[in-house]
């Protein structure tokens, strides 16, 4: 197996835990050889982790990839709206590009993306990670071997805990749409992703509805403060809490993503004085706190999604409604159920592993890392190439237009003929 020699665009909570976390984890089959990061600190980190030399450290992406190519691949995991840059001179000097989701806030963008993959024959693989796990594959392979029938409908929730809600769109780096990406592209683009993927036909038609509902200062309890750790009068009992969420969670789940410092003072100083102490009704926050989809595919195939901000757990869970059977999962606890008709339910198993999003991390890399040895493959179609992305990035932003325009129904054909669209999906 031959390693693969790869650049770091972007080093953080994606770049370092994930992307760097497989190369340490498999040193024989990826190799981080230099790393492009504006944070100091960050890329003080990844010196260490990785035993990078400082002519290996790079404050921009402009430094790194302005350099004669010097590794097979360039990891992008920098913010959604700082991904085309660096992807199209990437491709130009002829990097295969692992590209962070979503693509971009933009659809001319994203198609440009597409299409230079396919002109400068590079890879341009998009981390829509669910594909790769056991779970969503498995539901996959029972739907193609015709057990269901054919699909007359799909439900699919993505439970999103409501202590990530609060971490990450409230609090976090994707709080803004304006800044980032609307929430149904930033977190569920995965999720249309999958739907496309589960029902194997491009999407006809989108409505949908969703606001900011509870996230907001009027809905800020009596007594409570700026910030949690300014004498709130409610914070023991509040369950946003920046105390209860990072300093007092001892696996620091969360808190490693706001401080490179987990001893207690470093955590309690970032609560105190960074924007993760911050009350969740007193941000700058604007993403929708729910939102539900409904979608029409070619072949009259229906398909409803959820989003909710509100739930105990990080889960997704879906049913799938076939002429002849019946699927049932629960991602997270890995519980896929089949329904044939007429017949005994049958427990199907799907091999747990190791790793982010039920394995789909890993997995994602490593297919990655395969299709670049296979050089008869370069600029090929992948599981979750640039092109396959673009169906599920336009029905991303068919639905938050038709949630701007109170639940309109917006047909994909429409908004895809207003690009320059010369790409497949």
């Amino acid at each position: 197996m031959r390693q693969i020699t790869a650049v770091l665009v972007g080093a953080g909570a994606r770049g370092r835990f994930v992307y760097g976390a497989y190369a340490k984890k498999y040193p024989a089959e990826m190799k981080i050889v230099a790393v492009a990061e504006p944070n100091e600190e960050r890329r003080r980190l990844v010196a260490t982790e990785h035993g990078l030399s400082s002519d290996q450290l790079y404050e921009s992406w402009e430094q790194v990839l302005s350099k004669v190519k010097m590794a097979d691949v360039a990891v992008i995991s920098t913010q959604d709206r700082m991904h085309y840059a660096p992807t199209m001179k990437a491709l130009e000097h002829g990097y295969d590009v692992l590209l962070e989701k979503p693509m971009s806030p933009s659809a001319d963008e994203i198609i440009a993306m597409a299409n230079a993959s396919r002109m400068h024959n590079r890879l341009l693989t998009v981390s829509h990670v669910l594909r790769y796990t056991p779970f969503w594959s498995k539901i996959k392979e029972i739907i193609t071997s015709g057990s269901i029938g054919k699909i007359v409908s799909v439900q699919l929730s993505e439970n999103v805990g409501y202590f990530h809600m609060a971490h990450s769109f409230v609090r976090g780096n994707w709080n803004k749409s304006e800044e980032t990406s609307p929430m149904i592209l930033q977190k569920s683009c995965h999720d249309m992703d999958i739907l496309s993927w589960l029902i194997g036909e491009k999407c006809a038609k989108i409505s949908s509805y969703g606001s900011l509902l509870h996230f907001r200062p009027e809905n800020a309890p009596s007594g409570s403060a700026l910030r949690c750790t300014d004498s709130c009068a409610v914070e023991r009992e509040c369950p946003y809490s920046a105390v209860r969420i990072y300093e007092e969670d001892s696996t620091h789940e969360w808190s490693r993503f706001i401080t490179n410092d987990l001893t207690p003072e470093g955590i309690n100083e970032a609560i105190k004085n960074g924007p993760f102490g911050r009350c969740v009704y007193r941000c700058d926050n604007n993403v929708v706190d729910h939102q539900v989809v409904n979608m029409e595919f070619e072949s009259g195939s229906t398909a409803s999604f959820t989003m909710s901000g509100f739930s105990h757990d990080v889960s997704r869970t879906v049913q799938v409604m076939g002429t002849l059977g019946e699927i049932r999962g629960y991602m997270e606890k890995n519980e896929i159920v089949l329904y044939p008709y007429g017949k005994d339910a049958i427990d199907v198993s799907a091999a747990a592993e190791e790793g982010g999003h039920g394995g789909g991390d890993e997995g994602l890399v490593r297919e990655f890392l395969n299709q670049v040895r296979d050089e008869n493959n370069n600029g090929g179609q992948g599981l979750t190439s640039a092109e396959a992305s673009v169906q599920s990035h336009l029905m991303a932003f068919a639905a938050e237009q038709s949630r701007l325009e109170g639940g309109s129904s917006v047909a994909i054909a429409e908004l895809s003929a207003q690009q320059t669209c010369s790409v497949g999906s």
